[in-house]
């Protein structure tokens, strides 16, 4: 399919996020520009493991907040996994996956039901406030983002885990891997939905 662009803009901010299904280029690091390192390292996991490229552009008002570059860039991404659910006949539309690195183990559940929840949960092992610059509640926001523009219930857990870097990349990773399944197209699939409710459909007057 061709590559889905959703842009988003608002006083503070405008997000450009492209969805392109092509086989990952090369150089697909090149194209993740957020303006945060370690952002930028968190997209490349989700695109990596979901095997899509996916291209970030950000610019922002005289306030240059990462707060903001967070959630907004995690709704854009979030609109833009929707459209493709409901485009694509076939898509699985829901899944589950695990993510590791080292001493840090993620899982991540997902399904695209209209239903926008997100439960982010640590299980009792210690967040770091910071990691690479960025704060842990902004990566999180990141996700609670994709949820509130994707429209979709998402559940993540860390198993366990010490570093704070790994334990924000086996999130993602196990994020990615999610969307990877969420997003595969098979024949039997074809006329269903994530969920047996269907298609919702909005009466409004």
């Amino acid at each position: 399919m061709k590559p889905i662009k959703v842009t988003r803009k608002t006083t503070e901010s405008e997000m450009a996020v492209t969805l392109d299904f092509s086989p990952l280029k090369p150089d697909y690091r090149e194209y993740i520009n957020t303006g945060i390192t370690f952002l930028n390292h968190m997209i490349e996991h989700i695109s990596w493991r979901g095997g899509f490229n996916v291209e970030v552009s950000v610019k922002l008002d005289k306030f240059v907040l990462t707060h903001v570059i967070a959630e907004d860039l995690g709704i854009a991404l979030g609109k833009a996994a929707r459209e493709y659910i409901l485009r694509t006949d076939g898509a699985q539309g829901y899944s589950d996956a695990v993510g590791i690195i080292d001493e840090a183990k993620a899982q991540c559940a997902i399904s695209f039901e209209d239903r926008a929840y997100c439960d982010i949960d640590y299980h009792g092992n210690d967040l770091s406030e910071m990691v690479e610059g960025m704060y842990s509640e902004d990566l999180e926001t990141f996700l609670e983002g994709f949820v509130q523009g994707a429209m979709c219930t998402l559940h993540i857990d860390l198993l366990k885990g010490h570093n704070g870097h790994h334990i924000w990349e086996a999130i993602y990773r196990s994020f990615g891997t999610a969307l990877n399944r969420a997003f595969a197209v098979s024949e039997e699939r074809k006329g269903r939905t994530a969920g047996v409710a269907g298609k919702i459909e909005w009466v409004v007057e």
